[in-house]
């Protein structure tokens, strides 16, 4: 048997998944952090253009409703984020 043959047949690291892992992490953490940077921006827009105090409303007064709109934008936001990624 030719010894160049034996060193072909040697699997390497990268045979085992580890460059196609690489190869999507850096999309996956750049389009995880656009999409938290996202979710931050909408929740700092709508405390500062509601009227009143967001958090007090929820976390003191038990607004229920609040809560619900609150949750709704931030879904909204998770599906435009993943149509964009989705393309």
């Amino acid at each position: 048997m030719d010894p160049g043959l034996a060193e072909q047949a040697k699997p390497s690291t990268l045979d085992w998944g580890v460059q196609s892992t690489l190869a999507h992490l850096l999309p996956t953490v750049l389009y995880v952090s656009m999409g938290l940077l996202f979710f931050a921006l909408a929740f700092w827009l709508m405390c500062k253009i509601a009227p009143f105090s967001v958090r007090k409303e929820i976390e003191e007064d038990q607004n229920i409703s609040l809560g619900i709109v609150m949750g709704a934008v931030i879904l909204g936001i998770a599906i435009i984020v993943a149509a964009a990624i989705h393309g």
